[in-house]
């Protein structure tokens, strides 16, 4: 899993958020439900994944590394 491709998608997204210091981005209110929307169709593209409407849950963005779980988890399947 290339978690500098992903820092770099999350920088473009919300450049005003520190994703390395951040981890409730959902909880908190720093990635709202534009930016999971905009983000999963960017991990979609970057990583080759589907992420289904199932996957689409706050537990599943709210850390850099609830995302790289993720990914690494669609990435198996």
């Amino acid at each position: 899993m290339d978690t500098e491709a992903l820092m770099k998608i999350l920088a473009e997204l919300r450049p005003d958020v520190d994703f390395e210091e951040n981890k409730e981005l959902v909880d908190s209110g720093e990635l709202d439900s534009f930016d999971i929307v905009s983000l999963v169709g960017e991990l979609c593209d970057a990583y080759d994944i589907e992420i289904g409407a199932d996957d689409i849950v706050p537990e599943n963005f709210n850390s850099v590394e609830a995302i790289c779980a993720l990914i690494t988890r669609l990435q198996e399947d």
